[in-house]
């Protein structure tokens, strides 16, 4: 595992961090994780060098916090844990005090290491409602129950409204993979002048890119609803994959590694963000962080990115 750190947390942030949305029920993988098996995923993901887990209120109504909490053990305290507020929460600062405490039981702990705001949505669509956003962040960070704090699927629009509070943030986490790159041009431009790195979740595309997909797997909620896999998007996708699992079987690696890598090496990208509810999937996508690609592998992959007609890019 490779590891990194970010301003303000003072702990080792694997290029890896494990996504805790699958390891409880919700409506976009249904109830398919009973707890025995979200406690092996996450002490997978800690035999294999993962040293962050991320996780929020809205998995499972609290479940997959508690879960998390609970499997992580004496462990909790070593590792960094990123929970996300709702954005409907009223917007004082008494209802963000109570959510984030809230949380805070649920995984068993004083403090979260990072803590975000999942959407923007149309909750903060004025630069009035933002800079309350932004103050109520950080005088949860001054209070010392969210060391950090950061955003998620926040883009330009939404970025610009901050104003000159965009810098009270430290992260933005968003969708990114071969099959969406919709958060370059000014959205990347404007966080990189911030300061404010990428967690890139979906980096194999809710799983296309990661192994073929069975009928089963293409029943899930989540799947059937994302534009990628609706019947004028998938085959053009499916090339996409194939690229992949050609590297894959160029290099006797997992085409869940070669997606994985090549994310890694994208402008401004800190960690990728991959949720699994089998063990075994864990040690194959925790190889990743350590995998280098050629310089004609690259090209390959972002070649079959670029001619993807769906694409969605530079917001």
């Amino acid at each position: 595992m490779i590891y990194d750190r970010i301003k303000g947390i003072d702990k080792d942030w694997s290029r890896i961090t494990l996504g805790c949305w699958q390891i409880a029920p919700s409506g976009g993988w249904g109830d398919i994780c009973p707890p025995e098996d979200a406690e092996r995923v996450v002490h997978s993901a800690l035999d294999h060098g993962i040293t962050a887990f991320d996780t929020a209120e809205g998995y499972g109504d609290g479940e997959s916090e508690r879960r998390l909490g609970k499997a992580l053990g004496s462990q909790k305290d070593s590792v960094i844990i990123i929970s996300k507020i709702w954005p409907d929460a009223k917007l004082t600062l008494k209802a963000y005090q109570k959510c984030l405490d809230d949380s805070l039981k649920a995984l068993g702990r004083d403090y979260v290491d990072l803590y975000l705001i999942h959407w923007p949505g149309n909750y903060f669509n004025t630069p009035e409602k933002s800079a309350r956003l932004a103050e109520f962040m950080d005088t949860l960070k001054k209070n010392g129950k969210a060391t950090t704090i950061g955003l998620s699927n926040f883009q330009s629009q939404d970025l610009t409204l901050l104003g000159s509070k965009l810098k009270t943030f430290f992260m933005n986490e968003v969708p990114y993979s071969l099959l969406d790159r919709a958060y370059e041009g000014e959205t990347l431009n404007l966080c990189k002048n911030a300061g404010i790195p990428y967690m890139a979740f979906s980096p194999t595309a809710q799983g296309l890119l990661a192994k073929p997909m069975s009928q089963e797997d293409l029943e899930m909620p989540t799947r059937k609803h994302h534009f990628l896999y609706q019947n004028s998007v998938y085959p053009h996708a499916r090339k996409v994959w194939e690229v992949v699992r050609d590297i894959a079987e160029e290099l006797g690696r997992k085409p869940v590694e070669v997606a994985l890598a090549w994310v890694l090496t994208r402008d401004n990208i800190f960690t990728a963000i991959v949720g699994s509810r089998k063990p075994k999937q864990v040690r194959e996508f925790a190889k990743s962080a350590e995998l280098k690609l050629s310089p004609d592998q690259l090209h390959r992959l972002t070649t079959a990115s670029d001619q993807f007609p769906m694409i969605k890019k530079g917001h």
